[in-house]
């Protein structure tokens, strides 16, 4: 008696997994036909206009009736987001370069970087330069204008070089080389977050 249950449980738990293989192997339905969520593809979205090892790049849109009016909201909105980017990396990278290289005291230094960090990014932003854009009438007659900003990598590092490099404090413990280094490692975690 005991042996037939035994056969009966391994009999039930191969047929159940049998049934579970062969619905597992049916095409799954896709999401659109489930929720009835249509998937829509953002312009400017490819690795083109993402940042890379050369430039720090945004993507941002503007609406309004008014197609100039479109264009500068996009362009504000691109702008302040590279300018947010540029800040947090630079920020970042002039942190873990002071804790590696602390002249004097560590808070005197911290605060002296994040002061030029602040100038580096306030002085270049407006050297950023259009690399896309596009436009598109609404139905409500509206227009969307969508960007694409870029600011190279290079300008970046040299103004903070030269920022750092000038500062008599901060010269006295500076290595042009290691801050290079350290500045494309905080890049490369920058595109991570980004997915690219």
């Amino acid at each position: 008696m005991k042996n037939k249950n035994l056969i009966n449980c391994a009999l039930l738990t191969i047929s159940f997994a049998f049934y579970m293989s062969f619905n597992s192997c049916k095409s799954p339905e896709k999401l659109s036909s489930v929720t009835g969520a249509k998937e829509i593809s953002l312009p400017l979205s490819g690795k083109e206009y993402q940042t890379n090892d050369d430039f720090f790049r945004a993507r941002q849109s503007g609406k309004s009736p008014d197609l100039a009016f479109a264009k500068k909201i996009a362009l504000q909105n691109a702008n302040a987001e590279i300018a947010s980017m540029i800040q947090k990396t630079v920020q970042k990278v002039m942190d873990q370069y002071s804790n590696q290289r602390s002249s004097g005291t560590s808070q005197e230094y911290e605060n002296k970087t994040e002061e030029l960090s602040r100038e580096v990014v306030s002085q270049n932003i407006s050297g950023t330069r259009i690399l896309a854009e596009k436009v598109f009438q609404e139905q409500d007659k509206a227009y969307t204008y969508w960007v694409v900003v870029e600011l190279p990598v290079k300008n970046i590092i040299d103004a903070s070089n030269n920022k750092l490099s000038n500062n008599q404090k901060l010269k006295l413990d500076y290595d042009e080389k290691q801050f290079r280094d350290q500045f494309y490692k905080g890049l490369k975690d920058l595109q991570k977050e980004q997915g690219n």
